[in-house]
């Protein structure tokens, strides 16, 4: 995501727009996609429930931290697994948008390592498992502790990073600051580039709210707002995927991402940058000529898929990025 989930807008993406409905029953437009029971909800609600697959490939990492004068900034690696006839390649380093972790990455975490790239999610200070810098405000204050840990753990060889809405910000900035580190950018719905004056969608607050069978319509309007273009698609696992990062999210008012802080930074690169957007996100949909020209032509569209486009079109996105890859 690119900020926290809440604010508002004029113009507005907004599911309920259409029917007439007022903000109140907007929330019961997307029904809660499972019957419950009530203590199922609450433990969904609260974060504590830990969908199959992120247990399965948490199992599977090597789960590792750098100190740093807030804590600890947390990666998770997994080593290459090519099927047979396929070369090792080098490492991909992953990272997440605002209110996230690892896990929005969970669905390319198969292709890339059976692709044969060695793969380490970093989950950003301030979210997942890293904790804030003391006085952190936004993405820009990240940077130094970014960099420390790209060369701790990967000996300071310069890495391709695929970056993801705010990571994908955050990555560009990082190489304008680090180039040295930084062998390639994929930006996959980024922010920052200053194409419209408000948003068109609208995200609506959760944490004021007791019930959790509310906080979770919540989540499921937020998703289908901004996250995801087929609201089919957002099931218990999703949503339960989604309310963990969201819960700890320990920065919810950065600001940086409305800005054209992109725009300005994608012209100072050094390194190969390349570009990928569902065709219907709504942080840019309508806009995509003037998108193209921010990245100089370097822009792939993939239809029918909103903003979490690597988790909502898996299999497309990865026939597109992987031959991207070195």
């Amino acid at each position: 995501m690119v900020g926290a989930a809440t604010g508002g807008a004029a113009q507005l993406h907004n599911p309920g727009a259409a029917a007439g409905l007022t903000p109140a029953q907007e929330d019961d437009i997307i029904a809660l996609p499972w019957p419950g029971p009530a203590a199922d909800y609450a433990a969904v609600a609260a974060g504590l429930v830990v969908p199959g697959p992120v247990a399965h490939w948490r199992a599977r990492a090597q789960c590792v931290t750098l100190a740093h004068a807030g804590g600890v900034l947390t990666a998770h690696h997994w080593p290459a697994a090519p099927a047979p006839g396929v070369c090792l390649k080098a490492p991909v380093v992953l990272l997440h948008g605002g209110s996230g972790s690892w896990t929005h990455w969970l669905r390319m975490l198969g292709p890339l390592t059976q692709a044969g790239h060695p793969v380490w999610a970093l989950d950003m200070p301030g979210f997942g498992a890293s904790d804030p810098l003391p006085g952190q405000q936004d993405a820009d204050d990240m940077l130094p502790v970014l960099a420390a840990g790209l060369r701790h753990w990967l000996g300071g060889q310069p890495v391709q990073i695929m970056g993801f809405s705010l990571g994908g910000m955050t990555a560009a900035l990082l190489a304008a600051a680090y180039p040295a580190l930084v062998r390639q950018l994929l930006l996959v719905g980024p922010p920052g580039l200053g194409l419209r004056d408000k948003p068109i969608y609208r995200l609506r607050g959760w944490r004021h709210l007791e019930d959790a069978q509310e906080q979770l319509r919540r989540h499921c309007y937020n998703l289908a707002a901004l996250m995801l273009c087929d609201t089919s698609r957002i099931d218990r696992d999703t949503l339960a995927l989604h309310t963990a990062n969201v819960q700890r999210d320990r920065l919810p008012r950065r600001r940086l991402a409305s800005t054209d802080v992109l725009r300005r930074t994608l012209p100072r690169l050094a390194c190969p940058v390349q570009a990928v957007y569902g065709e219907q996100d709504v942080l840019y949909r309508g806009l995509w000529p003037q998108v193209a020209d921010c990245f100089n032509g370097q822009l792939q569209l993939l239809p029918g898929a909103g903003h979490w486009v690597q988790y909502e079109a898996p299999q497309a996105f990865a026939e597109l990025v992987l031959p991207r890859l070195w």
